[in-house]
């Protein structure tokens, strides 16, 4: 996947010569128009500041197709929002996040984007090729339907194509949904399978990596994808341990407007690493065994605990204590934690 942007550059400009009589012709744009999408930014940018886009930015990022999306173009893009994300089957996200499924993302991701910028008044009825090479349906009978999934929001303009809001995320056929989702499944069962051995529990007794768990509880789609964008997977994966005071997607919900979005960038690649790994404490430490106080997490600043009235760091309740991992515990916090050298208003700005 580290050629994915070259492959699919060549695949526009081949795509653009097919399909561009469909779209609107530049020309034709009104000046102010077109000034108005360039201050808009690229397609990427514009899915950023929107707010409505964060996990089609997180998975475009894991997907490294950033720079494509940033790229001249054109392209329409039909964007599923985040409530068609959360409308997927329970885990798929989180699923096609993980390294391993990236080609698998960068296909389904592909297939919403057609090279070329056709406005909704100029789309027509019938099949259109896909930058993943495969077509999708177009119906202009009831709205505009893409393989069946409704334009929520049509038009919105950007520098290097439009992108329409669609209340559904597009599989190509040749996708298998459940074969993604097998091997959490077999996971799940495995875990709740009785074990029948002579040798002591705590021996048997297996829950995941950090990442796993997290992976698999739900609660923490966010931040795999913050993990995953931050190429700190493997690093939580490792054999630690470590205690990792987690926000869950409530709290990174709770940020200001956009935050999230930018911090998935790749240019803020380091400041994610920066407050991720503020979240991260070296060793195993259970709630009964916290005590008031500083102590140093992994990016090097401190955090401060106190059991005054529960379990807090910097303020953050801890909500779901104690929750184990093969290479530490997970405690479930309900607010990101942001190093005090890190300047939000810089990220928004």
């Amino acid at each position: 996947m580290k050629h994915t942007p070259k492959r699919l550059s060549a695949a526009l400009i081949v795509g653009a010569m097919t399909f561009a009589a469909c779209g609107s012709d530049g020309n034709d744009a009104a000046p102010v128009e077109t000034e108005m999408a360039a201050e808009a930014g690229t397609i990427v940018d514009v899915a950023v500041a929107n707010g409505s886009f964060d996990t089609l930015v997180a998975a475009v990022t894991a997907a490294g197709l950033v720079e494509t999306l940033s790229s001249p173009g054109p392209f329409t893009v039909f964007a599923p929002t985040d409530d068609a994300f959360a409308a997927l089957p329970a885990g798929l996200v989180d699923a096609l996040l993980l390294p391993e499924n990236q080609a698998t993302l960068a296909k389904i991701l592909t297939y919403h984007v057609v090279s070329g910028e056709v406005m909704a008044a100029d789309v027509t009825d019938g099949d259109v090729a896909t930058v993943e090479g495969q077509t999708i349906a177009l119906s202009t009978a009831n709205g505009v339907t893409v393989n069946g999934a409704n334009v929520i929001i049509a038009d919105v303009a950007a520098s290097n194509g439009v992108i329409h809001a669609i209340d559904a995320v597009l599989l190509p056929p040749d996708v298998d949904a459940a074969a993604l989702l097998a091997p959490a499944e077999v996971e799940e069962e495995a875990a709740e399978a009785p074990v029948e051995t002579d040798a002591p529990a705590e021996e048997m007794e297996s829950f995941g990596t950090i990442v796993d768990v997290a992976v698999l509880n739900g609660s923490f789609e966010t931040l795999v994808a913050a993990v995953t964008a931050a190429d700190l997977a493997e690093t939580l994966s490792g054999e630690g341990p470590f205690t990792v005071f987690a926000p869950t997607d409530d709290a990174f919900a709770a940020l200001p407007e956009g935050l999230v979005a930018a911090l998935l960038l790749p240019e803020n690649k380091d400041v994610l690493v920066k407050i991720l790994s503020y979240h991260v404490v070296s060793g195993e430490v259970f709630a009964a065994d916290i005590a008031d106080g500083d102590v140093a997490t992994v990016e090097g600043q401190t955090v401060a605990l106190s059991t005054a009235d529960g379990v807090t760091v910097n303020g953050a309740n801890v909500i779901i204590a104690d929750v184990p991992a093969d290479n530490g515990v997970i405690h479930a916090i309900d607010a990101v934690l942001v190093p005090s050298d890190v300047d939000v208003a810089a990220l928004l700005g």
